[in-house]
């Protein structure tokens, strides 16, 4: 029998069946990002939508932990630091997949190359999941010595703030881009692909895709915004000490997200017919064959 509880940094202890639901379906959709990843050879998904199930799968590891033995204080350091930066590399597989829609249906309808957009969303991911990580360490830190751990937590809180403008950002770009393809209304930046003068409608895969990508995106921003209230509260008050808040608003969110890229994955929905910016160097190619064959040295 364990030992009676003296002190519990959750404010609560954590409900095991809860727990194992989540460490069971954090790792089944991580060996089935794995499988896919190396099926359809995008190896991007490791450090990205495969790294966060890890993080999530340990994190939730930690919390079934504390429910079996309550006393012990390294599972809380491990789930503390693992679920407050497990859906950043999340959030990196949207800006890489929002990449390679860019490319997919026409970079002339993108204020920036999608190679950049990759490159400064996720420079701005990898900023937020240090800052995060240190927050985490900090916290944890404070809290096995029984000391403040407001200062970890103002700066976790800072890494999620800076996290949620990055999602903001990345919703205005891809909306923005989104609207201008199908008003066919491309900026004059990508000097290769100006010359578009209609676009077709969105195929099927396309759209299931963009759907899966909005409502990845939301759960991301939900669990985001709970994190910051959260944190906003204190170390000591009823939110952050209420489970359910945190099994619904932080589990359930990143299980759904991270699922969802399972069902709706970029390497079966993005396979098909070739980019408008493909195509049209394909046509070239054939072009030049016709003309070099009806006019023989």
């Amino acid at each position: 029998m364990a030992p009676a509880l003296r002190f519990s940094p959750y404010g609560y202890t954590p409900t095991e069946y809860v727990c194992i639901i989540y460490v069971v379906l954090f790792a089944c959709s991580t060996l089935t990002h794995v499988g896919q990843a190396i099926r359809h050879r995008m190896w991007w998904l490791f450090p990205s939508a495969i790294l966060a199930g890890i993080l999530e799968t340990v994190g939730w590891g930690g919390r079934l932990w504390s429910a079996t033995q309550p006393n012990v204080f390294e599972p809380y350091e491990i789930q503390i630091v693992c679920t407050i930066i497990g859906p950043t590399p999340l959030a990196a597989a949207n800006f890489i997949i929002l990449g390679r829609i860019i490319n997919c249906l026409g970079p002339a309808y993108s204020r920036l190359s999608p190679k950049l957009y990759t490159i400064l969303f996720l420079c701005c991911d990898i900023v937020s999941l240090v800052v995060q990580a240190i927050g985490g360490g900090m916290a944890a830190t404070a809290v096995n010595k029984r000391l403040d751990p407001a200062k970890g937590g103002n700066v976790m809180l800072g890494g999620i703030i800076f996290q949620m403008v990055t999602i903001t950002a990345y919703v205005l770009c891809a909306g923005e881009f989104l609207l201008r393809y199908l008003k066919n209304r491309p900026l004059a930046l990508d000097h290769s692909s100006v010359s578009v003068t209609s676009t077709p409608p969105l195929g099927r895969n396309m759209k299931v895709l963009i759907c899966a990508l909005v409502f990845n995106t939301t759960c991301l921003f939900i669990r985001a915004v709970y994190r910051v209230i959260e944190l906003s509260d204190g170390w000591t008050g009823r939110i952050i000490h209420t489970q359910v808040y945190f099994n619904v608003l932080d589990g359930a969110m990143i299980t759904l997200a991270i699922l969802t890229l399972n069902l709706a994955h970029p390497g079966h929905l993005l396979a098909g017919p070739p980019s408008p910016k493909e195509a049209e160097n394909e046509n070239d190619k054939e072009a030049k064959k016709e003309w070099a064959a009806s006019h023989p040295m």
